[in-house]
C-alpha cells in the first residue's frame, strides 16, 4: 500500500505533469470504485488542471471547483504516459479502473488507475471540496505540518490505551503512516510495536517524534522527482524490517521476526525493540513493553 513518501511523490509527480492540461475525457471502467454520484464522474471533462494536491494517502486533482481524488488501498496504483491510447475500454475488464486523458501545451498526457488482486478498495471521488470525502475530513494532523510537534504527539499519545503499532496507523490520529512506514519508525525509536501508547514517557515520546521524521522525511526525499513506475521499488529498497522476516537486522544482526493476522502482518527485531523476547501473537502475547 502507497503511504506519505509514496503518495506525496505520486502527486508531485501528477502536478508537475498535469498542470494547466486539459481533461478531454473521463472512462470510469469499473463502478465499483466511484464513491460519488453529484457531480457525475464526467463533470471534470472540459476543464483545467489547476494542481494536484496530497491529503494523508489520498490525492486531489483539482480542476477550479471540482475535484478528482482518488486513494489507492491496497493494490491500486497509478499508471502515467506522454502517449495515451484513445481506444474505448470494455467495462469490467483487465486492471484499469479509471482513465484520464488530458491535452496540454507539451502534447496528450494519460493516466490510469489500475487494482490488482481480489479485494477491491481502490476508492474515487469526483467533488466540489476535497474536504467532503469522508476520509479526508477524518484525517488527523499530517506529520509534517507546522503544528505536528513533539508536544502534540506527547498528547495524542498519553490519551490512548492502544498499542502503539495500530496507532501510528489510525488515519485519523496522524496522517500518511501506514503498515510499512509504522515498522520502520518504531524500529528505528527501538520500540516494541506492542507498546501501550500512554505507556510512553516524555523521553521516548522525542524519540518516536524524531523518527517519524528521520524516515518519512529520508523517504520523501527518495520519493522526489520519482516516476510512478519507480516508486514501489524505492520504497522497498530502503526498508531495514518491514517485510525482512528471517533476514538480518542491518543494526544488530538478530533476524527480523513477524507478527501474522488476519489480513496484515507487521516485522520487528528483537534485540532492538523488546529487549531479545519475541512476540508471539497480539491477542496471546505478554510483551507489552
Amino acid at each position: 500500500m502507497p503511504e506519505l513518501p509514496e503518495v506525496a511523490g505520486l502527486a508531485a509527480f501528477l502536478d508537475e505533469q498535469l498542470r494547466g492540461c486539459v481533461v478531454t475525457k473521463l472512462q470510469v471502467v469499473s463502478f465499483a470504485v466511484l464513491k460519488t454520484a453529484d457531480p457525475p464522474y464526467n463533470a471534470v471533462e472540459g476543464r483545467t488542471v489547476s494542481g494536484v494536491r496530497r491529503f494523508g494517502k489520498f490525492i486531489s486533482i483539482d480542476t477550479g471547483g471540482i475535484s478528482l481524488v482518488f486513494h489507492l488501498a491496497r493494490a491500486g496504483w497509478v499508471r502515467f504516459t506522454d502517449s495515451p491510447a484513445d481506444s474505448q475500454l470494455r467495462m469490467g475488464k483487465g486492471l484499469i479502473a479509471v482513465r484520464g486523458a488530458f491535452s496540454g501545451p507539451d502534447g496528450p498526457r494519460g493516466l490510469d488507475l489500475t487494482e490488482a488482486g481480489t479485494k477491491k478498495s481502490l476508492a474515487v471521488y469526483v467533488v466540489r471540496d476535497p474536504q467532503e470525502v469522508p476520509g479526508i475530513a477524518s484525517l488527523g494532523p499530517d506529520p509534517f505540518t507546522e503544528a505536528f510537534d513533539a508536544g502534540m504527539l506527547a498528547e495524542i499519545l498519553a490519551g490512548s490505551s492502544q498499542q502503539i503499532k495500530g496507532l501510528l496507523r489510525s488515519q485519523s490520529v496522524i496522517a500518511g503512516i501506514g503498515n510499512a512506514y509504522s515498522d520502520e519508525i518504531l524500529h528505528a525509536a527501538r520500540i516494541s510495536p506492542f507498546a501501550i501508547a500512554k505507556s510512553l514517557d516524555r523521553e521516548t515520546v522525542q524519540v518516536l517524534y524524531d523518527a517519524i521524521h528521520s524516515v518519512l522525511g529520508a523517504a520523501l526525499a527518495e520519493a522526489a522527482g520519482k516516476p510512478p513506475k519507480d516508486l514501489k521499488d524505492v520504497k522497498r529498497s530502503h526498508m531495514r524490517v518491514h517485510a525482512r522476516a528471517g533476514q538480518p537486522c542491518p543494526v544488530c544482526g538478530d533476524t527480523v521476526r513477524e507478527v501474522s493476522f488476519a489480513d496484515t502482518a507487521l516485522q520487528y527485531c528483537p534485540t532492538c525493540q523488546t529487549k531479545g523476547k519475541i512476540l508471539a501473537d497480539r491477542r496471546t502475547s505478554k510483551f507489552l513493553k
